[in-house]
């Protein structure tokens, strides 16, 4: 596509070895041999002035994913958990996020999976060129040395970030590598523990080498920004597992180093947001107080279309054009935002479905899902209703709100046949790193001072209600969030509960919910616990012959509820992969088969349970 950057010389002999889209070189060796114009690597650079360009070529690659290759992860942190379905026209429909979100009919040949490794490792090499020069010029040439460094340190540490909880075991390259070794790292050199402290590593040195602010270059990382990156990779070092992902210990000296760099981020000027809608709004809400670090976009910027958030391009629901309505938000999704007394239901919230004339719900809902006669994005001039959503009977009647923007909104930028905008994506928010210091602080036995803070982040979503009476006067008979603060006299057990519900409501839709199951041992035991309560439900639904005219059961049990039996949702119900999931197999990606192939360390094998 055009608005990929063109390969590097350099970058042209990592991929030869390490690019997993290898097809892509069949038969292109002349142009392969040609040194394309406008491109900066080590060996052309000339003189300091030139050094600031690499590091910018290292950022951009923040920007240069696919909407079928997102970098934001949405078709395996959303749509392999149980927060979303694939969404699109049908199942056939980039029929591979269907096999992933089934668990069914994964191999190791699949073009996405394959693009993503590639674009993550072109990423990588990018920040090592940059690091190679910076290493080979003195602080007196370039006084910016140290925080470029930093910076280069950052953009390896979050590529190699999506790398680790995708595929776990990779080849761990640095700038000490020569290019023409690549080919020679085994993705088992370093064992799980070492791989995440590498990766802890590059985040330390951004943290030692960043200054607090990037002033108005507020698309650099700065202290902060690796501080929570540091802080979310230590927390999933943390969590030890065995070779099926049950939890065998959470290390007390790692959880030590998440509070150091969460209560760093906690103490600086960062904050939560006044209102979580904030962080999901275009324009002047971007780079907001809980915004950490954000992928910048833009548009008429001399490039083919700007620089778009093209990981979210399909993810539009029909009314507009150029739209597909993929990553549709899942029942059990907005099952769970329901509350009692101002809480979840916790083991019943799947019992029946939201209904929004009688639930009371936490109201984060209304700014992740959009629900039928709701706004959609709080124009009073588009009512969300059936005739948005592309496949109801497949994928049910809800879109995704979060990465979205409204409909006559200035930054939705038509790329005919599909549709993106240009609202910057946070890749980490302050409400991520204040949920990761209570988890940290429950399992250091400080459980008080952990409630103290997960009722931070509830009073947040209570004053959202409360304060942006704008927002909630455009909802269909909203319901009072009663948000009673949880007792901080509990036990450290009933807090995990509450966490793990508490960072769904939170992070939903934003790329993270299966990777945090994952990090808890609970993925399979998550897709199952739904996917009996479906066959159990559709198994009830069999016990009614009588329907009527639009195939709903003519009486129901007392107090049962007319929307379990709605067959609409039977259809949607059923793309829960929890049937299929295979503990100690479906938590990870097959390592791809080109990559496989062109790797000699790599011995030929991949990840268990796949060939």
């Amino acid at each position: 596509p055009a608005y990929y950057s063109t390969v590097s010389p350099g970058e042209k002999k990592y991929l030869s070895l390490l690019a997993a889209c290898s097809f892509l070189f069949a038969g292109c060796s002349d142009f392969l041999d040609m040194n394309p114009n406008g491109i900066l690597d080590e060996e052309s650079v000339s003189g300091v002035e030139q050094l600031d360009k690499l590091v910018i070529s290292a950022y951009s690659m923040l920007g240069n994913d696919h909407y079928d290759i997102p970098f934001n992860l949405w078709p395996y942190g959303n749509v392999r958990s149980d927060d979303a379905y694939k969404g699109g026209r049908d199942e056939s429909d980039i029929q591979d996020f269907h096999f992933y979100e089934t668990s069914s009919n994964i191999t190791a040949n699949f073009g996405e999976p394959d693009g993503l490794w590639y674009n993550c490792y072109i990423a990588i090499s990018r920040a090592n060129n940059a690091l190679r020069s910076l290493n080979n010029v003195s602080e007196q040439d370039f006084p910016n040395k140290k925080i470029r460094i930093g910076e280069c340190r950052f953009i390896r540490g979050h590529f190699y970030f999506l790398l680790k909880v995708l595929f776990k075991s990779i080849p761990y390259i640095d700038e000490t590598v020569a290019i023409e070794d690549y080919g020679t790292i085994s993705n088992i050199a370093l064992s799980n523990d070492e791989l995440w402290q590498k990766i802890a590593d590059d985040f330390k040195a951004a943290y030692d080498n960043l200054p607090e602010s990037q002033g108005t270059d507020v698309g650099r990382a700065n202290k902060y920004s690796a501080a929570a990156y540091l802080a979310k990779t230590y927390l999933y070092k943390a969590y030890r597992q065995d070779e099926k992902h049950n939890v065998t210990e959470i290390n007390a000296e790692d959880l030590k180093q998440v509070l150091t760099f969460s209560n760093e981020v906690m103490s600086s000027d960062y904050g939560l947001e006044d209102d979580f809608a904030y962080n999901f709004l275009p324009g002047s809400y971007e780079n907001g107080k809980e915004s950490l670090f954000a992928i910048q976009h833009s548009t008429d910027d001399g490039t083919l279309y700007g620089r778009l958030n093209f990981s979210d391009a399909l993810n539009v629901p029909m009314k507009f054009s150029g739209s597909c309505d993929f990553q549709k938000p899942s029942q059990n999704l907005v099952n769970a935002y329901k509350t009692v007394n101002g809480l979840p239901e916790f083991s019943d919230y799947n019992k029946a479905d939201y209904n929004a004339n009688t639930d009371k719900v936490d109201p984060r809902l209304y700014h992740t899902v959009a629900l039928p006669g709701v706004p959609y994005k709080y124009d009073k001039k588009n009512i969300f209703d059936e005739s948005w959503t592309r496949n109801k009977a497949v994928y049910g009647l809800y879109s995704s709100l979060k990465e979205n923007v409204a409909l006559n909104d200035p930054s939705s930028v038509l790329i005919d046949p599909f549709r993106a905008n240009t609202k910057n994506k946070i890749v980490i928010r302050y409400a991520d790193v204040v949920l990761m210091a209570a988890e940290a602080y429950n399992e250091i036995n400080d459980t008080p001072k952990a409630w103290e803070l997960l009722n931070d982040v509830r009073a947040r979503a209570h004053a959202t209600e409360i304060n942006s009476s704008n927002y909630a006067s455009l909802m269909k008979a909203p319901k009072v969030y009663d948000l009673p603060f949880i007792s901080d006299g509990d036990e450290a057990g009933k807090f995990r509960t509450a966490l793990y519900w508490e960072r769904a409501f939170e992070t939903a839709y934003e790329g993270q919910r299966k990777f945090d199951l994952i990090r808890w041992g609970v993925l399979g035991d998550a897709l199952r616990a739904a996917q009996t309560y479906i066959e159990g439900w559709e198994e009830g639904a069999n016990l009614f012959k009588d329907v009527d005219k639009n195939g709903k059961p003519t009486k129901l049990e007392e107090g049962e509820s007319p929307a379990v039996w709605d067959p609409v949702v039977w259809a949607t119900q059923n793309y829960v992969a929890g049937h299929n999931f295979v503990d100690g197999k479906h938590e990870l990606l097959p390592i791809p088969l080109a990559e496989i192939q062109s790797n000699a360390q790599l011995n030929g094998e991949n990840n268990p349970g796949y060939e």
